[in-house]
Formats: C-alpha cells, sequence, structure tokens
C-alpha cells in the first residue's frame, strides 16, 4: 500500500515507502480510520504541518480518503519516522455540531444540501425519502446525527461512506462480494463473543410536551432472561414514527456488540463491510452466513499483511 497527503492549500505529496500501516473500515459511525509510518525528512515539515486529508492506494485502486488528525515525528533506535493517524469522512459530520432546526415535510437532498455539503462531502447516491411530518433537529446535535435520524426515520436505512470518501444515503443493497472461511484456510485466529451486558430489553420513549409514551420491547432477550430497561425523552410534538424508531434505535444499538466473531487471515483488503462472509469452522461448530461489519488491514515488516474481519451472523 502506499500513502499520499493533500495539503490545505490543495498541493498533493506522495509519502515515502510505508514502514507499517493500519486501515479500518467500517462505512459509517465509529469511523473509518488508519494510520501510517514511513521514514522522515526534514524537508517534510512543511507538506505535513499543512496535511488536511490522505488517501491510501492499492494497485492503484483508493482504499481509503479521509482527514488527518495527528502526525508525530519521532527520533529512536529505528532512526527518524513520522506517523500520520485520520479517520474517514465521516468525521467531518461527526466533528460538527448543527444548531437546532424544524423543518417541515422536508426531503433527504435537502437534509443533505444543508448538513453535508457544506463540509466539502460529495453524496454518489440519494434515495427520495420525504418526511410525512415535522422533523426536528434537536440542540447539540452533529451533522451525521441530523443525517442518519432522517435516514433512520423516514428511511429505514443508515447512510454510509464509500472507500473513496462519498456518501451513500440509500438503502444498502445486496452485496456483490463473498468470501468463504473453511477449516482449509489459512486462518490466524478465530474469536467468537457473545455478550448480553447492557443489551435492552425495553427502550419506553417519552414525549413530556404531550404526555405521551411509546415502549418498544426485545421480545428475544427477555425470553433469555434479560431485564434492562432505558427511559428516553424526546423533544416535543414528536410523531409517533419519531418515537418508534428512537426506541427501535436504542435496542438496535444495544445489540451491535451481543454476538459478535472476528476472523485475523493473511492479507490485505479482503473484505469490506456490507461484504457476506460464509463461515464454516467445524472445530467452533460455526456454520453461518455473515455480514462483514469491520475489516482492520495491518502491515508491518516483521509480521507482513492481515486482515481482522468482524462479523455479524445474518438472521
Amino acid at each position: 500500500m502506499t500513502g499520499q497527503i493533500i495539503t490545505a492549500d490543495h498541493r498533493t505529496f506522495n509519502l515515502p515507502p510505508l514502514l507499517r500501516w493500519t486501515v479500518t473500515h467500517t462505512g459509517t459511525v465509529p469511523c473509518d480510520c488508519y494510520s501510517v509510518t514511513f521514514l522522515y525528512d526534514k524537508s517534510m515539515a512543511e507538506p505535513l504541518h499543512l496535511a488536511a486529508g490522505f488517501a491510501a492506494l492499492e494497485g492503484g485502486d483508493v482504499m481509503l480518503r479521509g482527514i488527518v488528525d495527528e502526525y508525530i515525528v519521532e527520533l529512536g533506535s529505528k532512526g527518524l519516522t513520522a506517523t500520520i493517524t485520520g479517520r474517514g469522512y465521516a468525521a467531518r459530520l461527526l466533528d460538527n455540531e448543527s444548531r437546532p432546526l424544524t423543518y417541515q415535510g422536508t426531503t433527504l437532498a435537502e437534509i443533505i444540501r444543508n448538513h453535508v455539503t457544506p463540509y466539502g462531502i460529495s453524496c454518489a447516491e440519494t434515495a427520495a425519502v420525504t418526511a410525512g411530518s415535522v422533523y426536528t433537529v434537536a440542540a447539540g446535535s452533529s451533522q451525521w446525527k441530523a443525517l442518519e435520524n432522517f435516514c433512520r426515520t423516514y428511511g429505514n436505512f443508515s447512510p454510509r461512506f464509500r472507500r473513496d470518501g462519498k456518501l451513500l444515503a440509500s438503502p444498502e443493497r445486496a452485496p456483490e462480494r463473498q468470501l468463504f472461511i473453511g477449516d482449509d484456510t489459512a486462518v490466524l485466529d478465530c474469536v467468537l463473543r457473545e455478550d448480553h451486558y447492557g443489551v435492552l430489553t425495553e427502550a419506553l420513549v417519552i414525549d413530556k410536551t404531550r404526555n405521551a409514551m411509546y415502549s418498544v420491547k426485545n421480545e428475544d432477550m427477555a425470553a433469555r432472561g434479560g431485564q434492562c430497561r432505558r427511559v428516553v425523552y424526546t423533544p416535543g410534538q414528536s410523531t409517533w414514527a419519531a418515537m418508534r424508531y428512537t426506541g427501535e434505535y436504542q435496542i438496535d444499538r444495544s445489540r451491535e456488540e451481543e454476538r459478535r466473531i472476528t476472523v485475523r487471515l493473511p492479507g490485505s483488503f479482503l473484505a469490506f463491510p456490507g461484504d457476506r462472509v460464509r463461515l464454516k469452522l467445524s472445530r467452533m461448530g460455526l456454520s453461518a452466513s455473515c455480514r462483514v461489519m469491520e475489516a482492520e488491514n495491518t502491515f508491518s515488516a516483521s509480521e507482513g499483511a492481515a486482515v481482522t474481519l468482524t462479523l455479524k451472523e445474518e438472521a
């Protein structure tokens, strides 16, 4: 893999050969992120000081576009090196707060125009979604939250980012890529983890202005002996759809880490978030169709390249 930095004045610099690197794809929040380390020369002082953007390239293809959060120059036993770290373009929306707004019958295109486009993000796909009622952006919400809440409430999908940094504000399509991991696959590590802590059995949503309540229950966890309720207060004049979404969202978020499979394989960029993985490891009793939630790719001169896939079993 090779790296480039883009300065605030729109100049592009190719980085020296990378000594080690990590690129993690999530496609959503938490953000994609990266870290790259290379030999440093004092002539790079100005470009690093002005570095605003980063691109990771593999065989001419863009693996990640993001922002630069930090760089470090170190003089040590391994010589003079520099490390750049940063996040994907979702960070631009997470780092900027929206002012409180109330929309009447707005469209997704208008939400993108007000909350996404001003931050230098292009949209590759936009669904034809319209709010049938009032949509409120609460005080303290990030621009990402303003966008995601609208998509989830009125379109029943979550926005996400492509590797080239363009936004996909549309329902997720069926994955085109599929990876098979079986007993003959060179698996470096595989971990199955099931954690019930924090998984909600009920989300009680209350609109204090209207004195209205809406209860959303997680019957599956309740049947397995779970008992964990959260009470959530929404802005005044919330619609039933918005209240239902709020409750479902709270339960869905609490379940995200309930059951996870992580598999580490030799190589890099073998799969990306949304790809399907057919997993069949008889020694662990695992046979499932999964979706990739996160892909962490690493490289070092001593250990070579490896990818760790975080998988979620499909229903």
